[in-house]
């Protein structure tokens, strides 16, 4: 029970409590699947069912994580379970705290709207759109959002930053871009917006045609 109530891990070597940024990240991971399943199923099918199961574990996982302690947070269990065998990437606390507290109150208002009060309103998909964008830039960048947040709004400089992006540093060259990624990078997109572009048209030609026949009573039953 010594991990009650406890905010961190006092580990040897940080003067203060840290938390294990590679279990954060998995455990953004595992959020997010789940997340993007209950988005999508209610948008296309506008059945809120999973949406709700899922606003309600999103709550409970980030209110055990603040108020009671990460170490005892269903997802952050999971996570720790899928890199326990990795080296551990010691981060700050507070400004993990920060951050998840972010996404507690987001998942409180989107509880109160979708589970509570069932109102349908525009900012439901909202900030649904922004938790999945959260979720999403922590798993695949290992970017916390909110820990950024808590860097440009504390008169205190915090310590132990998620990829060290508090320290100010030069880039290494591995790190860098040159001017033939970018050229790649936009000549990609530019072909990718002119392929989409051709198969769109297409298929609305194809539609037009199908719809044309139809409608003169050249299709369906095929007399």
């Amino acid at each position: 029970m010594g991990h009650l109530f406890q905010f961190g891990e006092n580990v040897k070597g940080y003067d203060i409590p840290v938390l294990n940024e590679r279990e954060a990240r998995a455990g953004a991971g595992i959020l997010l699947l789940p997340a993007v399943f209950s988005f999508a199923y209610s948008y296309l099918v506008h059945d809120f069912t999973f949406t709700k199961i899922f606003v309600t574990f999103f709550m409970i996982d980030f209110f055990i994580r603040i108020f009671i302690s990460p170490h005892y947070s269903p997802t952050l269990i999971m996570g720790r379970f899928f890199v326990q065998n990795q080296k551990p990437e010691y981060v700050g606390a507070r400004q993990k705290r920060f951050a998840w507290s972010i996404g507690f109150i987001l998942s409180v208002v989107m509880f109160l709207i979708i589970v509570v009060y069932e109102v349908m309103t525009p900012i439901k998909i909202v900030i649904c759109l922004l938790c999945i964008a959260l979720l999403f830039s922590e798993t695949a960048f290992g970017i916390c959002i909110g820990c950024i947040l808590y860097h440009k709004t504390q008169s205190n400089k915090p310590q132990y930053c998620p990829g060290e992006m508090c320290e100010i540093r030069t880039k290494e060259k591995i790190q860098q871009f040159d001017k033939h990624q970018i050229s790649l990078l936009v000549g990609i997109a530019l072909l990718m917006f002119i392929i989409s572009s051709t198969i769109i048209q297409t298929d609305e030609s194809k539609n037009n045609m199908v719809s044309m026949k139809c409608r003169s009573g050249k299709c369906g039953s095929g007399k």
